[in-house]
C-alpha cells in the first residue's frame, strides 16, 4: 500500500466541500422572551429625534401647569419641513413630538380639550402641528411618533374616574388621524403632589387602544411594554444591559422597577421590553434662550451614543424647536458635527474582509459559518451547536491593521443569550496573545472601545452562554484620539482656573464671548473674575495642530464677601459643582451676601445623580437684616429634578435688592433625612 502525500490546497478543498454539503441543521430555538418582528425593526432604527415644543418653549419652564394663556404659544415661523430635514440629515430615522405634555396643551385641535393650539390663535385656530409634522416626516422618509403625557394640569377631569376615559379618547384621536405611527411614548407623570390630585391610571385601557390603532406601534413607559425606559435621562445605558424584563407588579411612574433594574433589564427576565435612552441636546428638554451656548459638544454626544446604541440601547436625541418654531442653528450645526464624527468612525470596517474561524460552528454548516460575521448581512449569523455554551472566534485580518473600536452583534430574533465575553489580540512584538477588552452582554449591538492597537489577530472568547451563542457582525473601527474641551472652574475667591484632561496641552481663552483661538490668549496662570463674565477656552495640540471644542461658562457675582449659615455647609458657595453638602431636612441655607444687590434671581446646582435627595419642593426668602424675612418663592418646584437633576435657573417676577437670602427645602426627590446641594448662586441684575 503506497502512501500519498496531497498537497495542503486537496486538503482544504475536500474540507470545505465536506463542511459545506453535510445535511443543514436546524435552526437554533428561539431562548427565553424574543421580540416581535417590530421590535426588531424598531430596534434597528437605531437613532431618532425627539421634540419638545409647547407652552413651556415660550415660558421657560419644563413643567408647565396648565393655567397660561393658551395664545402665549405663538410661533412666528414655524416649519415642520425643517425639523424633518434637520432629522433626516443628521441620520435619525424618525421623530417623536410631544403631542401633549403635562400642561394639557393640546399640539393639535383636540375635540377634548380646551387647551390646543385652537386657543392659540396661532394660524388662527387652524393649525395642526400633528398633521403638518406627520406629512414631514412621510415626504423625508422618517417614522412618526408621539408622546402623550397622562397627566394633565389643565383638564378639569383629571383625578377623577371619568379622566381615564377622556384620555382614551384623546389617545384615540391621535392614533386615528395621522397616519402609521412607530412609537407611542407614555411615562408614569402623575399629579400625587399637584393640589392633591390623584389619577390612577387605566393602562390596559391605553395600551389596547394602541394594539387596536396601531398595532404594529411600539409603547414605550417605565415597563413597556414595546420598550423601556433606560433609567436616566442622561443617554446611558448599563454595561450591562437585558433586553428582557420582569413587569410583574410594576406599572409607569411611581411604582416603575429602580433605576438601577432598568437601567440594565433582568437576565432570563420574562418579556422583551428593549431599553430606550432618551436625552437631550440641551440641559433642559424645552427650548430656553439661556442654554443657546450650552448645547452639548460632539464629544458629549459621541459617549453618549457609544453608551446607548453601543450598549443595546436605542438613542432618543431631543433637539426643542426655538420660539420661531424652528430648530435653532446651533442644535443643527452641532447635529451635523455629530453626524460626520459618528461617520468618521464607524465609515470603514477594517474586518470587512477578515477570515473568522470558530472552535465550534453548527453542524459544521456553511448556513452558519463563522464567515457570516462579514458578509453585511444581519439576517445570517454563526452560530454553535445546541449544547456548546462557551467559544472562541478567531479574526484574521490579512495584515496588522490599527484600530481602537469593535462591534458585536446577536441575532436577537432567536433571544439575548450571551452573558459574559472578552477580546485578545495578538502581540506581535511578543508574540502572545494579551487581553484586550472584556464585557457582559451584547444583545443588538454592542460597541467597546478601547487603546489603540496594530495587530493582524484577534481573539474573541465567549465565556458564558445563556443557550447556544448566536453572532450576525463583528466589526471594527479606528476612532479619532480625543482632545477634550478644558474644564473651567472658579472658586469662591473669584480666579478661573482652566484645566486640561492631557498634560502637555495647551490651552487658549477669551474673556468677551468670542471664540478663542490659537491667537487668542494662552492660559498660564488663574484668571481674576469678581463679577459677571463669561470665559470661553480650547485645548491644543500644538505638536499635531487639533484643537478641542469650546468650553464655555457664564459667571456671575463671585461670594468672595458671603458668609453661610450653617457653616457646615460651606461646600454650596465653593464653586464646585461635582462637590456637595449634605445637611439636615429641617435646617434652612441663609446666606449673608456682604452687600446690598439687585438680584433678578438665583441659582441652584444640585448633585448629579438621580439617587441623591435633592430639593424638589421649596420656599425662597430674602431679607435686609437676617432677621425679618420677606417670602419671595412659595412652594415652588424644581421640574423633572428628580430624573434630570442639572443646575436650575429660577428668575423672580421682578428685580429686588436684598442683603441675606435662604432657602428652605420643603420636599426631597428621595426617601431621606438630609438633602444634598452642590452650589447655591444669584443672578444679579
Amino acid at each position: 500500500m503506497k502512501n500519498y502525500l496531497y498537497p495542503s490546497f486537496v486538503i482544504v478543498f475536500i474540507t470545505m466541500l465536506s463542511f459545506s454539503c453535510s445535511k443543514k441543521p436546524a435552526e437554533p430555538l428561539p431562548f427565553g422572551a424574543v421580540p416581535t418582528e417590530h421590535q426588531v425593526t424598531w430596534q434597528q432604527m437605531e437613532y431618532y429625534m425627539f421634540i419638545h415644543f409647547g407652552p413651556n418653549t415660550f415660558t421657560d419652564v419644563e413643567w408647565g401647569n396648565g393655567k397660561e394663556d393658551p395664545k402665549i404659544f405663538q410661533p412666528t415661523n414655524l416649519d415642520c419641513r425643517q425639523w424633518a430635514a434637520t432629522a433626516k440629515e443628521a441620520g435619525m430615522k424618525g421623530i417623536i413630538i410631544t403631542a401633549k405634555h403635562h400642561d394639557g396643551f393640546c399640539l393639535w385641535p383636540s375635540n377634548y380639550s380646551t387647551h390646543t393650539i385652537r386657543e392659540s390663535g396661532w394660524k388662527e385656530g387652524k393649525g395642526d402641528i400633528l398633521k403638518e409634522l406627520s406629512e414631514a416626516c412621510k415626504e423625508y422618509g422618517l417614522k412618526f411618533g408621539v408622546y402623550l403625557s397622562p397627566w394633565d394640569r389643565n383638564h378639569v377631569s383629571y383625578g377623577t374616574p371619568e379622566y381615564n376615559q377622556i384620555f382614551a379618547n384623546t389617545l384615540t384621536e391621535v392614533l386615528s388621524n395621522y397616519g402609521d405611527i412607530f412609537e407611542q411614548w407614555f411615562d408614569g407623570a402623575n399629579g400625587e403632589n399637584e393640589e392633591g390630585k390623584k389619577q390612577i391610571y387605566d393602562w390596559d385601557l391605553f395600551n389596547n387602544i394602541v394594539y387596536t390603532k396601531q398595532p404594529q406601534a411600539i409603547i414605550f413607559s417605565d415597563v413597556g411594554p414595546g420598550c423601556r425606559w433606560i433609567g436616566n435621562e442622561k443617554g446611558y445605558a448599563g454595561e450591562t444591559n437585558w433586553s428582557t424584563l420582569n413587569t410583574a407588579g410594576f406599572e409607569p411612574g411611581l411604582k416603575a422597577p429602580s433605576s438601577d433594574i432598568l437601567n440594565t433589564g433582568n437576565i432570563n427576565g420574562e418579556f422583551w421590553v428593549p431599553g430606550e435612552a432618551d436625552v437631550s441636546i440641551r440641559p433642559g428638554w424645552f427650548y430656553s434662550p439661556s442654554t443657546d451656548d450650552k448645547v452639548k459638544t460632539v464629544d458629549e454626544l459621541m459617549n453618549i451614543y457609544y453608551a446607548s446604541v453601543g450598549h443595546n440601547c436605542n438613542l432618543l436625541l431631543n433637539v426643542p424647536p426655538d420660539r420661531t418654531g424652528r430648530i435653532h442653528k446651533n442644535d443643527s450645526i452641532r447635529l451635523m458635527e455629530f453626524r460626520d464624527a459618528r461617520n468618521k468612525v464607524f465609515g470603514t470596517n477594517l474586518a470587512a474582509d477578515a477570515k473568522i474561524a470558530a472552535s465550534n460552528t453548527r453542524g459544521n454548516h456553511d448556513a452558519y459559518s463563522p464567515n457570516n460575521l462579514v458578509d453585511n448581512n444581519y439576517n445570517s449569523y454563526w452560530a454553535t451547536d445546541d449544547n456548546v455554551l462557551s467559544a472562541t472566534l478567531e479574526i484574521d485580518l490579512g495584515e496588522a491593521k490599527i484600530f481602537n473600536c469593535l462591534s458585536l452583534q446577536e441575532y436577537i430574533p432567536l433571544g439575548q443569550r450571551i452573558a459574559d465575553f472578552s477580546v485578545e489580540y495578538y502581540n506581535e512584538k511578543t508574540n502572545i496573545w494579551d487581553k484586550l477588552v472584556s464585557g457582559t452582554t451584547i444583545g443588538y449591538k454592542r460597541i467597546l472601545r478601547f487603546p489603540t492597537i496594530s495587530t493582524s489577530r484577534l481573539k474573541i472568547n465567549i465565556n458564558k452562554s445563556l443557550a447556544c451563542p448566536t453572532l450576525s457582525c463583528i466589526e471594527l473601527f479606528k476612532a479619532p484620539e480625543e482632545l477634550f474641551a478644558p474644564i473651567i472652574r472658579r472658586n469662591k475667591e473669584g480666579y478661573v482656573s482652566l484645566l486640561s484632561h492631557i498634560k502637555d496641552m495647551n490651552i487658549y481663552y477669551t474673556t468677551d464671548g468670542t471664540t478663542p483661538e490659537r491667537t487668542s490668549k494662552k492660559y498660564i496662570e488663574p484668571i481674576f473674575l469678581p463679577g459677571k463674565g463669561i470665559i470661553k477656552a480650547i485645548t491644543v495640540n500644538d505638536m499635531t495642530n487639533d484643537q478641542s471644542e469650546v468650553a464655555s461658562e457664564v459667571y456671575d457675582i463671585a461670594p468672595i464677601k458671603w458668609q453661610i449659615t450653617p457653616t457646615s455647609a460651606e461646600g454650596v458657595i465653593d464653586g464646585i459643582k461635582t462637590s456637595f453638602v449634605d445637611i439636615d431636612k429641617k435646617e434652612s441655607i441663609i446666606i449673608n451676601l456682604g452687600e446690598v444687590l439687585n438680584l433678578k434671581g438665583f441659582t441652584y446646582s444640585p448633585l448629579n445623580d438621580i439617587q441623591a435627595p435633592n430639593v424638589f419642593r421649596y420656599n425662597f426668602y430674602i431679607s435686609d437684616d437676617g432677621k425679618s424675612w420677606y417670602k419671595l418663592k412659595n412652594n415652588s418646584t424644581f421640574d423633572n429634578i428628580k430624573n434630570n437633576p442639572i443646575d436650575q435657573r429660577v428668575l423672580f417676577d421682578k428685580t429686588i435688592k436684598t442683603s441675606y437670602i435662604k432657602f428652605e427645602p420643603i420636599e426631597i426627590t428621595s426617601d431621606s433625612k438630609t438633602y444634598t446641594i452642590a452650589e447655591i448662586g444669584v443672578i444679579s441684575e
